[in-house]
């Protein structure tokens, strides 16, 4: 049996790719600002670092990180905002 898991829909895009460590965290830091509670954005990085980084600060400030998917080139990391 095979589960097919949905992907939410961003609500924002912020588009980070290009930019180094700690580039697409700072963009993820005020682009949860514009979004409501509840809702998501996803940040498009091609820096692995990103990983890591947005994951470790999603959860420090009390917001939940939703994953990545892979894209062609870059990541797309999945935060929503909880507070």
């Amino acid at each position: 049996m095979t589960e097919v898991l949905a992907v939410p829909t961003a609500d924002k895009i912020i588009d980070a790719r290009g930019t180094a460590c700690p580039g697409p965290l700072l963009e993820a830091k005020k682009g949860i600002g514009q979004v409501k509670v509840g809702q998501v954005i996803e940040i498009k990085s091609n820096d692995k670092g990103s990983r890591k980084d947005i994951a470790a600060w999603a959860g420090k400030v009390g917001h939940e990180f939703l994953g990545v998917l892979e894209a062609e080139g870059h990541d797309r990391l999945l935060v929503r905002r909880k507070k």
